[in-house]
């Protein structure tokens, strides 16, 4: 099933998350060592301690802030820059071995940054906060300043890639369901749209004649009572031709092609990552029973797109007999009862002679099973 714009989102939220986190073990640990080793009081030790913690704690914000839409710079960045400053400030000015360099944090600062800002904006953040950086760290710890300038360049380029492209990729995962939704909202449009203009098409005429000839004979009824009888008589005889005409496009609309809906539903569901295998044996059906197992494979779709993380879903019909597996049942509403489509459908069933069932098997999918009279 392809994922869900809010499933996406949690997952790169949630993984985010945990590399901050683990980022924050490793930078807290790394400050507790130079406080264990004697290189920063106590005092220093906790309010660097406090400095980062409170940036680590506003980073979920940050990227929970941006990810729906864009933002301007929000005082919950600033107020993380202004942790950053404080906890770098406190410090050492120098690294105990074998321990990475703590200007990082004002790197993962600058990829959090990236997510509200423009892409030149970026730019020039960047090259201002790596220059400082580099040269703030070759004065204070005497090394080469091509290999910090390296350094830090790289790991801000890789970062700032790393959380664009995570935002990137949820929005496309958005955009994509929305599509399809919109998609789908605008077909249902097109079908009322169609089924008004054929009920305008048939009924206009119609209407307008039966409404010119009653008029008509209203006027004549008292001046020519043969052709007042005999304009009431072509008022009854439109009136039922136009009942007729309603009747057979109302039946029309309501009648479904068993070899359409097939295919509908394969499209539709494969375009959602649900494989889909048709198995049908149907020639020897009546037209009624056809249009009752196109009704079933239909709401059975449906249900399938809506209610399911369905990868697979087989249909096979043999006999009269309808049965439509798949494999996504969800727990959480394993024990709930049918939804208004598979109620509704049931009962058509049931008044039509056949039978209905929908619920999970013991072999953990989910089976729709419809029997229609031969």
């Amino acid at each position: 099933m392809a994922a869900r714009p809010d499933t996406a989102r949690k997952v790169l939220l949630y993984w985010m998350d945990g590399l901050i986190a683990f980022i924050a073990l490793l930078y807290l640990t790394l400050t507790y060592l130079y406080w264990r080793h004697g290189v920063i009081p106590l005092s220093q030790f906790a309010a660097a301690v406090a400095f980062q913690l409170g940036f680590y704690a506003l980073f979920p914000f940050l990227l929970r802030e941006t990810y729906d839409r864009p933002r301007p710079p929000s005082p919950k960045l600033l107020a993380a820059g202004a942790c950053v400053l404080g906890a770098l400030a406190l410090l050492p000015h120098r690294e105990l071995d074998g321990t990475p360099t703590w200007m990082e944090v004002g790197v993962l600062w600058l990829s959090a940054a990236a997510l509200y800002l423009s892409a030149r904006a970026t730019a020039v953040l960047g090259v201002a906060l790596i220059g400082l950086v580099t040269g703030w760290v070759s004065f204070l710890t005497g090394r080469f300043w091509a290999g910090v300038l390296l350094t830090e360049t790289l790991s801000a380029a890789g970062l700032i890639f790393a959380m664009l492209s995570w935002r990137w990729l949820y929005r496309t995962i958005r955009d994509a369901h929305d599509g399809k939704e919109a998609k789908a909202r605008l077909a249902v449009a097109e079908e009322r749209l169609r089924f008004a203009r054929d009920l305008h098409d048939l009924l206009g005429h119609s209407l307008s004649v039966i409404s010119l000839k009653s008029e008509l004979a209203a006027k004549l009824s008292t001046k020519d009572a043969a052709r007042a009888e005999a304009e009431m008589a072509q008022v009854r005889h439109l009136s039922a031709a136009a009942l007729s005409e309603v009747q057979v496009a109302v039946d029309g609309y309501r009648t479904l092609d068993l070899d359409d809906e097939l295919a509908g539903v394969r499209a539709a569901l494969e375009a959602a990552g649900t494989r889909c295998v048709v198995e049908v044996q149907a020639d020897e059906l009546s037209p009624a029973a056809r249009t009752l197992l196109a009704w079933a494979v239909r709401e059975g779709a449906t249900n399938v797109l809506k209610h399911s993380t369905a990868t697979r879903c087989a249909i096979t019909i043999d006999g009269g007999v309808l049965e439509m597996r798949n494999d996504g049942l969800r727990e959480s509403g394993s024990g709930s009862g049918p939804g208004n489509g598979l109620r509704g459908l049931s009962e058509r069933l049931v008044t039509a002679g056949g039978s209905f069932s929908a619920g999970a098997t013991d072999t953990g999918e989910f089976l729709l099973r419809a029997a229609v009279p031969a």
